[in-house]
């Protein structure tokens, strides 16, 4: 692109060539940033949405086993359904004391769903099998796996996670099927319950083997 903004092009034969770099050019004056990052999340959601499996079975493998296959089920589901609503730029509900503002970084959709993509890739050449065809334990091998690299001190925010393994951890641990399941009672820590409650002691949880 010279300096006056006129797209540099290859000539040969008759037939207009761009190179690489002139055309990414192109494209990002023509095409505004922002609605590419949407396009690029919608598609990763449309991806989460088309192999549901997929990330089922990871739930099944990294989720405490007490709320068994449908529990885990759910939760991944409900997961899917949070990634799905993410946005950009949204701001963010400060902690508590402190009154510093922030908002919602770049959607992290696309990068997880690469991820999955990859915990696919190694189970079928690892195992010759596509992951939810895996034991409980392959799959948690590969997990650890696909984990080497990542370096945590503690569960981050679900949307700052950098892989989608720690984002399901994390999206799990802050909710209220974890904190009952943490005192094993049904307190619905972030439900509402009716004031006429609140004095009563929380009913206790069945055991999967109850149920």
């Amino acid at each position: 692109m010279d300096s006056g903004g006129t797209l540099t092009v290859v000539r040969s034969c008759g037939m207009t060539f761009f190179s690489r770099r002139a055309f990414l050019a192109w494209l990002a004056a023509t095409v505004p940033f922002a609605v590419i990052i949407r396009r690029a999340h919608t598609a990763a959601v449309l991806r989460f949405r088309a192999d549901s499996a997929t990330l089922e079975a990871l739930a099944e493998a990294v989720l405490p086993s007490e709320i068994g296959t449908h529990g885990s089920a759910v939760e991944a589901a409900s997961f899917r359904d949070w990634a799905a609503g993410y946005r950009e730029g949204v701001e963010v509900t400060h902690g508590y004391g402190t009154s510093r503002l922030h908002s919602t970084g770049p959607t992290p959709m696309t990068r997880w769903a690469k991820q999955l993509d990859a915990l696919e890739v190694a189970a079928r050449n690892t195992h010759h099998l596509i992951f939810r065809e895996l034991a409980v334990a392959q799959r948690q091998a590969i997990v650890r796996s696909a984990l080497q690299s990542e370096r945590l001190d503690r569960i981050p925010d679900v949307g700052d996670a950098n892989h989608v393994v720690v984002a399901l951890l994390a999206y799990f641990y802050a909710s209220s099927a974890a904190n009952d399941l943490c005192y094993e009672s049904k307190i619905g820590r972030l439900t509402c319950r009716p004031l006429s409650a609140s004095p009563r002691k929380p009913l206790p949880m069945l055991k999967i083997s109850e149920r």
